[in-house]
């Protein structure tokens, strides 16, 4: 006997049509094309529209991204219960799933604002969202960072390769503002207890040196409560 299901089945998927830059839709649609494209790798919808980057550069894109997923990464070792990701898709409504370089998230039971769906999607805005900003400079500055103050994302964190800068935004009512930094240079987290960072190391590739910092961090006594919380919650 013949077997149909593979052409079925081919058939099927050759009648949806593939993810483009600039087209309008859901995020059902969204959800159905993407998953239709497992050769892709990164795709967003912003405001109803589809983005697609550019394929990334070592310099430009993917060293930085790493050095950041480590600076997160050894905060994440400290602090038991804290959540993190690297290009995760984040359901925010029918219009946004931005997919950001990285996210750091408290889990709802500790006071968070996001769940993890039954699917494994983020589901909500997390706390914190960093992106790398080469090629993606325009959107990552303009939509997506209007997008992430919109839904509630607490802290945003860009590191503007091209500028040799990083720019840390803290959600105040409707708005972002520049989180200063302290008089030694150092960013300081206020929604992370002892998430500490120096920018200039890290822009630096000094990772020892950023890695020292978020040891200091992790020493201070509002960091050892934050832990007690995480602890507490089921």
């Amino acid at each position: 006997m013949m077997d149909t299901a593979a052409p079925v089945r081919a058939r099927s998927r050759a009648e949806i049509p593939p993810l483009e830059a600039g087209d309008e839709m859901t995020a059902a649609e969204f959800e159905r094309r993407y998953n239709a494209m497992p050769e892709l790798k990164k795709a967003e919808l912003l405001r109803g529209i589809v983005y697609m980057p550019s394929p990334v550069r070592l310099d430009q894109h993917g060293e930085p991204h790493s050095d950041m997923i480590g600076w997160l990464a050894m905060y994440k070792a400290f602090t038991p219960g804290v959540r993190g990701g690297d290009n995760s898709t984040v359901r925010l409504d029918e219009k946004n799933e931005p997919q950001p370089d990285i996210l750091l998230l408290i889990p709802q039971s500790a006071g968070g604002q996001s769940t993890v769906s039954a699917d494994g999607y983020v589901t909500g805005a997390p706390e914190l969202v960093c992106e790398v900003a080469s090629s993606s400079r325009s959107y990552d500055l303009g939509v997506k960072l209007g997008v992430y103050r919109d839904f509630g994302v607490r802290e945003y964190v860009v590191w503007r390769v091209g500028d040799d800068a990083i720019d840390w935004f803290v959600l105040r009512g409707d708005r972002y503002e520049p989180l200063s930094r302290g008089p030694d240079g150092i960013f300081r987290s206020e929604v992370f207890p002892g998430l500490w960072l120096d920018p200039a190391a890290l822009i630096a590739g000094d990772l020892a040196r950023v890695l020292a910092v978020v040891q200091q961090g992790a020493a201070t006594p509002e960091h050892q409560a934050f832990v007690q919380r995480l602890a507490r919650s089921p």
